[in-house]
């Protein structure tokens, strides 16, 4: 059972943290083992709003980890066909949170930080320059694009030509970054590399999107933010803001026009020290139940402030921290166990091996080892499986490898 929530309630810290998972679809575990069809993949990310991309593919793509989390095992094909396929396209790509993919709903309301940064606003300064000092070229790339596409940055002609300040990229990568940022072209698919390749949006938004009147910026951002808001379920404006990435007068603005239509209200949660915004409609399960390992770019933790204020759980990704000083280690994937962050394992698929390494286990204070280690070796089995990896090896590294060891191989 879950109950509402009003604004005359003063909540603790264990009620806002069953809201937000709540909000997450993450408080009541799966209800089917079956393997999850677009239906229920699709639900997931309408929730959402968004899955956050990532190049790094230590273990698997990050955008396949909030589904895997929140529905169970699915083919991943599945998803790749909605993300990057013509024929049955529902979301798109542009920038949200990071680089994300988004449904194709969206898209217009992702139009005014086109706009802005067709303007030079709210992009590397770079970029801004680039476009600025060669409007010929960057026009050129665009039409090239419009005739030849889709194309990835090595197709155009001069796909060899380095800018000298732009992260070793092409000048053609350069002006194709730029012309995504203002929504000239977007992101056709993703390559086995996730290089992005290229296109016009009228070959690959879907035209109902395409064509529908965008808003104007602030209700726009009114919108995002009302998203958040339900996303999340209970939120400070930092966190809300955070979400989208929304600039931070318009958010005041927003929030304001929020509260008055009574999208959100105003909470006191027991020991967070800024004001909390409740969502409309949230409820307060009587419990959290889902167990389930947690991508670094999963909505619930990708913004660590918020981790540890909702859940008490310090995080820090250290793919950029020198090995030597790593604490948990390079890829690390927090374990949310019946509602509570329990530990964290460092992984990597062995794929020639057909192993999923753990190189590292650690248990979160005040958890019981032998419980613990018992509903991770689930998740991790479930997880090779749905990878396609046959064996789990767990290294001796960190406080939870003994149990874990054990729990693996019983």
């Amino acid at each position: 059972m879950a109950a509402a929530v009003s604004s005359s309630d003063t909540l603790s810290a264990s009620e806002a943290r069953r809201i937000a998972l709540a909000a997450q679809a993450m408080a009541s575990a799966a209800t089917t083992t079956a393997q999850a069809t677009w239906p229920r993949i699709s639900k997931v990310i309408d929730r959402l709003h968004l899955l956050q991309i990532d190049s790094v593919n230590v273990v698997a793509r990050s955008h396949y980890l909030p589904v895997l989390a929140r529905t169970g095992p699915y083919k991943a094909h599945i998803l790749d066909q909605r993300a990057f396929s013509r024929r049955r396209r529902a979301l798109f790509e542009y920038w949200a949170h990071e680089a994300s993919l988004m449904p194709m709903r969206m898209y217009p309301l992702m139009r005014w930080r086109m706009a802005r940064a067709a303007r030079g606003e709210g992009i590397y300064k770079q970029l801004r320059r680039f476009a600025e000092d060669r409007p010929a070229y960057v026009e050129q790339v665009r039409r090239e694009v419009a005739s030849r596409g889709p194309l990835k940055a090595g197709d155009l002609p001069d796909a060899g030509t380095s800018s000298s300040d732009w992260w070793s990229w092409s000048d053609g990568k350069t002006a194709l970054e730029y012309l995504f940022a203002t929504g000239a072209v977007t992101a056709a698919e993703r390559q086995g590399n996730f290089e992005r390749i290229y296109d016009i949006p009228e070959r690959v938004i879907d035209p109902a999107a395409l064509n529908t009147p965008a808003p104007g910026e602030g209700d726009a951002i009114a919108e995002l933010l009302r998203l958040s808001a339900e996303a999340l379920g209970i939120a400070t404006e930092r966190d809300l803001r955070d979400y989208f990435r929304l600039p931070v007068k318009e958010t005041k603005q927003a929030l304001m026009q929020l509260l008055e239509n009574g999208d959100i209200c105003e909470v006191a949660v027991a020991g967070w020290q800024s004001p909390a915004y409740l969502a409309r409609g949230a409820v307060i399960p009587a419990r959290a139940t889902r167990s389930a390992l947690l991508s670094p770019f999963d909505p619930l933790v990708w913004n660590r402030d918020r981790a540890e204020r909702v859940f008490g759980f310090t995080y820090r990704i250290e793919i950029y921290t020198p090995a030597a000083k790593r604490v948990y280690g390079y890829y690390v994937l927090p374990f949310l166990m019946k509602g509570r962050m329990a530990g964290r394992v460092c992984l990597k698929s062995d794929r020639a091996g057909c192993i999923l390494r753990v190189n590292a286990a650690h248990i979160e204070a005040g958890h019981c080892p032998q419980e613990t280690s018992a509903e991770l070796a689930a998740q991790l089995q479930s997880f090779a499986g749905w990878m396609g990896l046959d064996d789990i090896a767990v290294a001796e590294r960190g406080n939870l490898w003994p149990h874990l060891r054990r729990a693996v191989i019983a």
